[in-house]
């Protein structure tokens, strides 16, 4: 198979869909696998790197989405490059296409079948290929509020930790999974005061049983989540539905309960973010104030610090672009039910119920597709 691996052009996105190692190993297996020049070179890597692996470098995207079967990215394609794709290609990238009709219109009109992974599943309903950007963007997050609580950046001037005799700053982390989970573990780290809301019992002991008393839980409800951001210095969005935009937990209203300069970080703003004022930003640009309080939404929040992130993401997402250029998209589907959830788009149908129901498209199952 020929697979090609496009330069991210999304702002400040310095991560790579395929690392040189993945491109050797993709190479070594008989594929043809295509570079853009300069793509690797945010994590660190040249052209050199890649020709040595056995991969062919190109100038521009255009050959890359004219002439590869699958096109392997890591954000989803910006409108540019949705005007190049076509039918029969594949492409396989995060997507998060609930909160973004334009993207799916594009999509679906394009007939590319589209393999999301942040919807493949793993045992126990976990999201592997998702997992590891979320344990970034949990670590991040407080990195992040901990810079916007400074008060030359608009926040309360705070320090998480405190110092002996000044009280630490108070961190709530709405969501108690994978990206609430590192968040709370980065805060209590630092020292912070740390509570963690979650409506699911198991993950509240899970949560609970680890963090013993360095961290409190407790049951999230309208009640507990205003009690909660009264108190807090910083705020963490770390809640998921699975290929669905996410419930927004906290309204404008409840905004006038916080303290002015409070932190709200918006981990779940790839799916539309979990705050009512939330509106995705830039690294360039990452903070804006609502009602006296700083809001820190950057949606591609990994991409900071692209080269953990890049190779922590191709040691996921290797295994199956491998299975695809081996067996082709369908036989691949078709032998891994949990590779087949992450089929969004195909030939202009939507083949993922969340995204169908949120954006009003009919829902064509995967079942039916691979049939």
């Amino acid at each position: 198979m020929r697979i090609g691996c496009p330069k991210e052009i999304k702002n400040h996105e310095y991560r790579v869909g395929l690392t040189p190692e993945s491109a050797r190993e993709l190479a070594s297996r008989g594929n043809e696998v295509w570079i853009e020049s300069g793509a690797g070179l945010g994590i660190g890597a040249t052209d050199a790197e890649y020709r040595d692996a056995g991969a062919s470098i190109v100038d521009g995207p255009d050959p890359i989405f004219a002439e590869c079967e699958m096109v392997v990215k890591v954000k989803e394609p910006q409108a540019v490059e949705r005007a190049k794709l076509r039918e029969g290609q594949i492409l396989y990238t995060y997507l998060h296409l609930a909160p973004d009709p334009e993207q799916t219109k594009d999509l679906v009109e394009s007939g590319v079948t589209a393999i999301a992974y942040e919807t493949v599943t793993g045992p126990r309903g976990r999201l592997p290929l998702l997992t590891p950007m979320s344990q970034v963007a949990g670590r991040m997050s407080i990195q992040a509020g901990a810079s916007a609580l400074e008060k030359a950046h608009g926040g309360r001037g705070v320090l998480i930790g405190g110092v002996p005799g000044v009280l630490p700053a108070k961190v709530v982390v709405i969501g108690g999974g994978v990206v609430g989970f590192n968040a709370a573990q980065m805060a209590v780290g630092l020292g912070g005061d740390v509570e963690i809301l979650d409506r699911d019992p198991e993950v509240l002991e899970k949560v609970g049983t680890f963090f013993e008393a360095r961290a409190s839980t407790r049951f999230s409800n309208k009640t507990n989540l205003e009690d909660a951001i009264r108190q807090a210095d910083l705020v963490i969005g770390a809640v998921l539905i699975p290929g669905a935009a996410a419930p927004k937990l906290v309204t404008r209203e409840m905004l006038g309960l916080m303290k002015p300069g409070a932190v709200l970080v918006d981990v779940a703003i790839d799916q539309g973010g979990c705050f009512e004022t939330s509106k995705p930003t830039t690294h360039a640009d990452p903070t804006y104030v609502v009602d006296d309080i700083v809001h820190y939404c950057v949606a591609n929040m990994p991409g900071a610090v692209a080269r953990t992130s890049t190779y922590a993401l191709n040691n996921v997402t290797l295994p199956h672009a491998m299975r695809i250029a081996r067996d082709g998209w369908k036989a691949a589907l078709l032998a891994d039910p949990h590779l087949a959830a992450g089929l969004n788009v195909h030939k202009g149908e939507v083949t993922y119920e969340a995204v169908a129901s949120e954006l009003g498209y009919d829902y064509r199952p995967v079942e039916d597709i691979l049939a």
